[in-house]
C-alpha cells in the first residue's frame, strides 16, 4: 500500500492514505499557476462504522503563505466507512508557486455518537523541473 499511497497517518483506528500527482496539462507556469490532484483513501481499521462530517485543510504555498479550507464532507459527500472497508476520493489543489504542501484533519463521528478528529498527513506538492 505504501508504494501507491506514500503518505499516511492513523488516528483511532482510521488511516488516511494520500497519493499526489502533478498535472502539467492543467498548469500554466507562465501565468503562475500549478495544479495537483490528490487521491485520498480513508480506511476503517476499527470494529464500528465511522462517518466523515467535515474537513479542515491547511494549504501552504512555496512562499509560506497559508490558506485554510473548511467545509462539510468531501467532494459533496459525508461518507460512512464500515469496519474493514475504505472510502476513496480524488480532488485537486491549485497553487501560485511550483511547490507547497497540504495537511489537515477530518471530523468523524462513530456509531456510538462519539465525535473525534483524525489527521490528514502532511504531504508535499512539488512540480517537476522543466528544462528550458
Amino acid at each position: 500500500m505504501n508504494a501507491l499511497f506514500p503518505f499516511h497517518a492513523t488516528t483511532r483506528d482510521v488511516t488516511v492514505h494520500v497519493a499526489v500527482t502533478f498535472l502539467p496539462e492543467q498548469s500554466e507556469p507562465d501565468r503562475g499557476r500549478w495544479f495537483w490532484a490528490y487521491h485520498i483513501r480513508i480506511e476503517n481499521l476499527g470494529d464500528q462504522p465511522v462517518q466523515l462530517l467535515t474537513r479542515h485543510w491547511i494549504i501552504t504555498d512555496g512562499r509560506g503563505n497559508r490558506h485554510r479550507v473548511d467545509g462539510d464532507g468531501v467532494v459533496g459527500e459525508q461518507p460512512v466507512v464500515q469496519p474493514g472497508k475504505s472510502y476513496d476520493y480524488v480532488s485537486g489543489c491549485p497553487l501560485n508557486t511550483p511547490t507547497g504542501s497540504m495537511q489537515g484533519t477530518y471530523r468523524m463521528i462513530g456509531s456510538n455518537g462519539d465525535m473525534f478528529e483524525i489527521a490528514i498527513p502532511h504531504f508535499a506538492l512539488i512540480a517537476p523541473a522543466v528544462a528550458e
